[in-house]
């Protein structure tokens, strides 16, 4: 087993990799987002990197998510936990609350969703009827649990285009399709992954209410605090490599009971 542990908006840097080493991988579809930084974690093997870039500059429908994704299976990584900061849209789903979603609703536009387009061979479909790799899902929510933190398991995850956040109407319409949260970088991640056949799951921290839904009343909220999101994420960090190193002593114990 080898996993990657993508940051984003949410965990930007990695500070508990061992013997740790950054790569430039160069891919047939353009240069990933950021250097690798490999290493390992209570003795798995470990790589890291932050898909908006170093400086966080990559906006999410600027991301080459192909040639991320590309890139960690050229590294031969097996599983993949994706930190994302995300709002909440349904009642559940308050500020500083942990998600770990089971579905998802694509709203992007414009971004390359295949590795499936222009080739000279047969076109090769996936199920992608489960996005989320429920095993690393459940390791997830041991883990938070461990942690002592609040969350769920039960969510759809809707991506929208960004780097603008969603108007209300928006997420009227979101919430009427189904969707519990909302962010902008599970797609095309998960589909590529799925594609290169390995196996996905997102740690999502919710860091605001989506426009309109304010409070617990669910009343019509002012304006999104940038300066609050900047807090919670800021808050989130402190837990989030707590949540991560658990998950890592999970998955080598289960490697060394299969050996």
């Amino acid at each position: 087993m080898k996993l990657a542990i993508i940051g984003g908006s949410l965990f930007k840097h990695i500070n508990s990799l061992s013997n740790a080493s950054e790569e430039i991988i160069k891919t047939p579809f353009g240069l990933p987002s950021d250097n690798f930084t490999s290493g390992y974690i209570d003795g798995l093997d470990v790589v890291y990197f932050n898909r908006h870039g170093a400086s966080h500059h990559i906006a999410p429908h600027q991301i080459n998510y192909r040639a991320n994704m590309f890139a960690l299976k050229l590294l031969e990584v097996t599983h993949i936990i994706a930190i994302t900061a995300v709002g909440g849209i349904t009642e559940k789903m308050s500020p500083m609350k942990w998600v770990l979603p089971d579905q998802l609703i694509d709203y992007t536009h414009g971004r390359i969703h295949t590795f499936n387009d222009g080739n000279d061979e047969e076109v090769q479909h996936v199920d992608f009827s489960y996005p989320f790799d429920e095993m690393l899902s459940n390791k997830l929510a041991s883990a938070i649990e461990t942690q002592g933190g609040d969350y769920e398991t039960k969510a759809t995850y809707g991506v929208t285009q960004g780097p603008r956040l969603e108007t209300i109407a928006e997420i009227k319409r979101m919430q009427h399709d189904g969707c519990d949260i909302v962010g902008m970088t599970a797609m095309p991640e998960a589909a590529f992954a799925r594609e290169l056949e390995m196996h996905y799951a997102t740690l999502s921290l919710v860091v605001n209410w989506a426009a309109g839904k304010g409070g617990v009343d669910g009343s019509t909220a002012d304006l999104i605090s940038m300066v609050e999101i900047k807090q919670h994420i800021s808050d989130g960090n402190r837990m989030t490599e707590k949540i991560l190193n658990n998950v890592l002593t999970q998955l080598k114990q289960d490697v060394s009971v299969r050996l």
